[in-house]
């Protein structure tokens, strides 16, 4: 049977909060994407007249879909050339989705999005309708055929494991903003003693270039070998302006709702480097080179203001 209008109209209206909570579940924007039109296919050739609460109905359809991608995409990931890491999106991405409390902003913060792959499917999208979306354990347990008590289970267990990996305080925006601008000078200005100072003794750098841009297979780790390779990632040579088609604008602005570097040649995204910082310093880089995944950011990137950039690197 034919949509109508108005069913077509209920469907556009929760797509924002079905794309917010498949990127979750997926960590990458352009999955979101097809699993919410997956989930639009569905609803044409279901009866919606008899669908009593549509927006139960297209949770429960998107979140099978994406168990399913899940399942999938791990024995891919298996193969995936180095380290694997989410796809980013840029400040005011309407996929990052609700952020009014800590909790939701948290869920979709790119330190927690890796944190998520450690999971199981079924603790992931538990976590996620849960600590994002509020959704209470009777109607989770609706949406993944669980009893309550089992949600409730699931939940705790998933709660503890992403605790469990981040048990540090954040600092206020303001001042991550302003130790990522130090962090920069430090590193262009080739004093590893500098950038040492900044970090946490643990501290870690991963890349993500999916086989298509050189990026380490393993995680740098300990803060005077991340010192020294962001030295050398900022040093200027032209063999880099080579690999990225010219001369970098990199700015300052936020990715998943934290403080990221972004390097932009002619308009185009070629890195976002989403860093982690606690009281205690940085703890963390995760750059995201892969071009298959800074498309969206790229198109968002064109679609905002950014301003001026802090500096022109490579």
């Amino acid at each position: 049977m034919a949509l109508t209008v108005n069913d077509v109209d209920r469907f556009t209206a929760s797509r924002p909060r079905l794309e917010a909570i498949a990127y979750r579940l997926l960590g990458s924007a352009s999955e979101a994407e097809d699993a919410v039109q997956d989930t639009f296919l569905r609803w044409q050739t279901a009866d919606v007249d008899r669908i009593e609460v549509p927006e139960a109905w297209l949770t429960k359809v998107l979140t099978n879909l994406c168990l399913n991608q899940l399942t999938s995409a791990r024995a891919r990931r298996e193969t995936y050339v180095g380290e694997w890491l989410p796809e980013p999106l840029l400040a005011g991405d309407p996929m990052l989705g609700p952020a009014g409390t800590a909790e939701q902003r948290e869920s979709v913060s790119y330190a927690v999005l890796t944190l998520l792959e450690r999971l199981t499917p079924n603790e992931r999208a538990v976590y996620v309708l849960r600590e994002a979306f509020a959704y209470a354990h009777r109607e989770i347990a609706e949406i993944l055929d669980l009893t309550e008590s089992a949600s409730q289970q699931i939940f705790h267990r998933a709660k503890k494991h992403v605790a469990d990996g981040r048990s540090r305080t954040e600092v206020d925006e303001a001042a991550a903003r302003r130790i990522v601008e130090e962090f920069l000078a430090a590193a262009t200005s080739g004093q590893t003693d500098l950038l040492v100072r900044m970090l946490t003794k643990d501290a870690v750098a991963i890349g993500d270039g999916g086989g298509k841009v050189p990026a380490r297979a393993k995680a740098f780790e300990g803060a005077l070998a991340v010192a020294k390779f962001m030295r050398g990632l900022f040093k200027p040579s032209p063999a880099k302006r080579s690999l990225v088609g010219g001369s970098a604008d990199v700015h300052v602005t936020t990715a998943n709702g934290a403080p990221a570097v972004v390097a932009v040649v002619d308009g185009r995204v070629v890195g976002v480097m989403c860093l982690e910082i606690t009281a205690e310093g940085i703890v963390a880089f995760r750059s995201q080179v892969n071009p298959d995944k800074l498309h969206r950011a790229t198109g968002r990137w064109a679609a905002a203001d950014h301003g001026e950039p802090l500096y022109t690197a490579f």
